[in-house]
């Protein structure tokens, strides 16, 4: 009688940080010295971004967007990787070497950790490589002292990236780094800048015993978010000047900002990204078959959303004169999509 041949186990990388803290860039980098990989991408707003900031990466993607893992959307986690598990055992040639997940910027990374450690049927056929958790020089200090949910995030790191040290003081980087020796004593700290850290680094991560204790099924964030989608092209000079107003106007309630923007004077979009009072450079991303012309944003706000709603809408007035914009709210979701 032959031996049962043992399964193969796919390792799975998750990569958690807070709202602006660089886990895309990260991931970019990632992707280009291990292109073979599987990407789940969890987006609290409910029109999804982050695919379209992945656009030079041919890989196997999905996306989990209007919720978080970490509460509602994470039964959806599970299906999403027996599909994949079932795609790569139906290929004699497999598809992908590991499954790289990219949680919210708010979700706690600890129910990602319990459907992998948990759930019999994944856990004989995955293995959690280990959780990076990336971490603003600039902004992480005051980030850790406001929200809970960045300092669960760094609590269950085996690896800490420090992000845009670049951009930070000294005193900065040491009251950073005081957080870190707190939170995350035993984690290995990585230096990163605009994404650049030896590739070996990032896929060597050392994990560290996890305790399986009762989880919370009753998570209840202060967070919402407001999609915002363009279907004609927009001057980007005036509306640049907008939404400044807007990330100075509420530079506690709106903590995020990211989208993809078209244009009248160039087939190239635009990708904005704006955290707190701060709105960066636009960077203009190669042209894509499957681009449609229309411009998505999404605001990721604390507490309530119906003044900013409000001051959106006006905006939208101005720059679209000839349109009615509307605006509805999703069952699925705290917030608002408009259109305009």
């Amino acid at each position: 009688m032959n031996p049962t041949k043992p399964i193969e186990r796919i390792p799975v990388i998750v990569i958690s940080g807070f709202l602006g803290s660089g886990k895309t860039t990260l991931l970019n980098r990632l992707l280009q010295h291990a292109p073979k990989s599987a990407v789940i991408i969890n987006e609290f707003g409910s029109t999804p971004i982050d695919q379209q900031l992945l656009r030079d990466h041919n890989v196997p993607m999905s996306v989990l967007a209007g919720g978080c893992l970490c509460c509602q959307v994470r039964g959806s986690l599970t299906p999403v990787l027996k599909n994949l598990r079932m795609a790569w055992d139906a290929k004699a040639d497999k598809p992908f070497d590991r499954v790289i997940i990219e949680t919210s910027g708010v979700a706690n990374p600890e129910p990602v950790l319990d459907t992998l450690l948990r759930e019999r049927w994944l856990s004989a056929r995955y293995h959690l490589h280990g959780v990076l958790t990336t971490v603003s020089a600039a902004s992480g200090a005051d980030t850790l002292e406001r929200f809970v949910e960045a300092q669960a995030q760094l609590g269950w790191a085996d690896t800490v990236a420090l992000t845009h040290s670049d951009l930070a003081s000294s005193a900065q980087l040491a009251t950073t780094n005081a957080w870190l020796d707190k939170l995350a004593p035993s984690a290995a700290r990585l230096n990163v800048v605009l994404g650049a850290v030896a590739p070996d680094l990032l896929l060597d991560l050392s994990k560290k015993m996890r305790p399986l204790g009762q989880m919370q099924n009753d998570v209840e964030h202060r967070f919402n978010s407001i999609s915002l989608q363009l279907d004609d092209p927009i001057a980007w000079p005036r509306f640049q000047i907008a939404l400044e107003s807007l990330l100075n106007k509420y530079p506690l309630q709106l903590v995020r900002l990211k989208g993809v923007v078209f244009t009248p004077e160039c087939p190239e979009p635009l990708l904005i990204q704006g955290v707190s009072n701060k709105l960066y450079p636009p960077v203009r991303l190669p042209v894509r078959a499957s681009d449609d012309g229309k411009s998505r944003l999404v605001f990721i706000t604390v507490g309530d959303v119906t003044s900013l709603a409000e001051d959106l809408m006006a905006i939208l007035r101005v720059h679209f004169p000839n349109k009615s914009p509307i605006y509805q709210q999703p069952d699925t979701q705290r917030g608002y999509i408009f259109t305009a």
